[in-house]
């Protein structure tokens, strides 16, 4: 089963999905500003996706510099909990294959984890 977190408005990420269906397949459509990943969902799709929360944390288009998140001493607990309470902040689009997980900036990224 392949899972996309998708976000409509980004074009990446509609590239990304467009690229999935025309290799024939549906996936599983996650919008994660409407119904984001719970905790328990960030940290195994963070494992998944071998980084840290801090990894993962978009910048541009987001509150990431008003809620001080480049700060170094901020945990991975407190990270989750921005990410928790601001989905926007999840780097997009993130896709999950039998293959593994990326994050699929840019869209050629998906050719590591999709099959051909």
């Amino acid at each position: 089963m392949t899972t996309i977190y998708h976000n409509p408005k980004c074009g990446t990420s509609r590239t990304v999905l467009a690229r999935i269906r025309e290799a024939g397949v549906e996936p599983r459509v996650i919008e994660y500003l409407v119904t984001p990943p719970s905790r328990a969902e960030m940290q195994a799709l963070l494992k998944n996706l071998g980084m840290a929360p801090r990894d993962i944390l978009r910048r541009k288009g987001t509150p990431y510099e008003e809620l001080n998140l480049d700060n170094p001493a901020l945990t991975d607990a407190q990270l989750l909990d921005a990410l928790g309470a601001h989905p926007i902040l999840m780097e997009r689009p993130v896709v999950v294959t039998a293959k593994g997980a990326r994050v699929c900036r840019p869209a050629e990224r998906l050719d590591e984890i999709f099959p051909a």
